[in-house]
């Protein structure tokens, strides 16, 4: 995953939130939860009585699987969050309400009834999972239980809850008149549903602001084997959309990262080289940070890029695995060491922007000479940013700053005036250029938008040839780097 592609804004404050907390309404989690055992041994020898290993059991894990694993990212982050299905009345149920887990959120909202989904994995000598042992009773909740999760989630959205993650694994709590009637109420209300799907009929997932399948469960939606390229997900994810007025979709695709689907225009996210030794709970993962992130504000777009990077945390782990804030930081941080290095050559910026698009994103250009930075400038930077994903500076050179403004400009040499361009978090990156025009330079980024602050039209600027779109921005009046420096000879 390449973080020199990730919007600067949305980096930092992932990293705020990531070091100092997370401050937002809790999360709801409705779903089918588990209880993941792991039975952890060493091989030996085959046994007489069948032609099977012998595992000498060493250790004995449990940890909360299905919709308990999504809770678990979000209490890794630090996300507040309150969950809601169904631990049985046995003794797996009350080992499960018994993990640490469920001390630190807010489980009143779990129905305690039936018979608890249990996944017990053996693994064997270098960890490795040799056999999986089922127990579970897959049961619809009653009218009484459908009753109280919907006052549950009325009372939480008066309280200020905005988002709801539905966790279905197959395993009958999430019924389809459960998940229609908690979408519609959650629609009335202005709260967002993430639904992770099982079903094959998305008719109970309609109406949902984001759904997070994977390559199989999107065969099975469609009807077809769809196959894992850039082409073929779009189109199949595009097409339940529509049917089923679904809002966006993020489509997870193993060794190829993911697919998000926003506002009908795809972005693919590719994941880097990492070693796979359980790919098991990855997809809460994904769901889980995604809407963390996305719930305190960030863009769907950037919540996502953050939640691939967790993915590839979690998959180098053995079993079940929530990921933490410090890993998720030290991940990105790692991802990102260039993050900061803003100011670069017209060809580094070339290739940036190619980077930039082929993930969907899209990049804005404005230039200048910028000799004394003042507040008319900043408010052109951030109206220019609002326009796409990435703003591109084209910063005039000493020698061009010159011929345009006479001899006694500019006031800062050019690597001042880019290091303090460079500083701000609308831009993503400052390049020099030594033209009196930046045309030539456009030429090699050729962006989205061109942003030019003034009373220009948009026929006059130059190098318009290069971009898809102009767009003229007002000057704040009563600001100008000439009339600054006036008042100081003045003075």
């Amino acid at each position: 995953m390449a973080f020199n592609t990730f919007c600067e804004q949305s980096l930092i404050h992932a990293r705020k939130l990531l070091q100092d907390g997370f401050y937002g309404p809790p999360v709801i989690v409705v779903g089918d939860f588990m209880l993941d055992r792991y039975l952890c041994g060493e091989v030996f020898r085959i046994s007489p009585e069948a032609p099977v290993p012998v595992v000498k059991i060493l250790e004995e894990r449990l940890i909360a699987g299905g919709a308990g694993n999504v809770a678990a990212n979000l209490a890794g982050l630090g996300v507040s969050s309150a969950v809601i299905g169904r631990a049985g009345n046995d003794s797996q149920g009350s080992a499960l309400l018994s993990l640490p887990l469920f001390k630190d959120i807010d489980s009143s909202g779990m129905c305690i009834n039936g018979q608890t989904t249990v996944k017990t994995r053996i693994l064997g000598s270098g960890r490795q999972q040799m056999l999986r042992l089922d127990q579970e009773d897959v049961k619809a909740p009653s009218d009484e239980e459908i009753a109280a999760v919907l006052s549950k989630i009325s009372h939480s959205a008066e309280s200020g809850v905005k988002l709801i993650i539905i966790s279905d694994y197959g395993k009958g709590f999430c019924s389809p008149e459960l998940c229609r009637k908690i979408i519609a109420l959650a629609r009335e209300r202005s709260v967002n549903v993430w639904a992770d799907p099982k079903k094959t009929d998305w008719e109970c997932y309609r109406g949902a602001f984001i759904v997070t399948p994977n390559i199989r469960e999107l065969s099975d939606a469609v009807g077809r084997a769809v196959k894992n390229d850039d082409e073929d997900i779009t189109a199949a994810a595009i097409g339940l959309m529509e049917k089923y007025d679904i809002e966006n979709m993020l489509v997870t695709r193993s060794d190829k990262g993911a697919t998000l689907i926003e506002g009908g225009i795809a972005a693919h996210m590719p994941v880097g080289a990492v070693e796979v030794y359980d790919v098991s709970g990855a997809g809460d993962t994904m769901i889980a940070v995604a809407a963390a992130f996305a719930a305190e504000g960030l863009p769907l777009r950037d919540a996502v890029r953050l939640a691939n990077a967790a993915s590839q945390v979690v998959i180098g782990k053995i079993g079940t695995y929530p990921i933490s804030a410090p890993e998720l930081l030290e991940a990105i941080s790692e991802k990102s060491g260039s993050a900061h290095q803003k100011v670069m050559s017209a060809d580094d910026a070339a290739a940036l922007c190619g980077k930039w698009r082929d993930a969907g994103e899209r990049v804005v250009f404005t230039n200048g000479c910028f000799d004394i930075l003042h507040a008319g400038h900043i408010d052109s930077l951030n109206a220019a940013r609002a326009l796409g994903d990435r703003l591109i500076v084209g910063l005039n050179s000493d020698g061009s700053v010159c011929r345009l403004k006479g001899e006694s400009r500019p006031i800062n040499g050019a690597e001042a005036r880019a290091k303090l361009l460079a500083a701000l978090e609308a831009v993503s990156a400052v390049v020099i250029f030594e033209e009196d025009t930046p045309a030539e330079l456009l030429s090699r980024l050729r962006p989205d938008v061109i942003a030019k602050g003034g009373d220009y039209r948009p026929e006059e600027v130059a190098g318009r040839e290069f971009a898809a779109e102009v767009v003229i921005i007002p000057l704040t009046e009563g600001f100008s780097t000439t009339s600054i420096i006036e008042r100081l000879h003045e003075e």
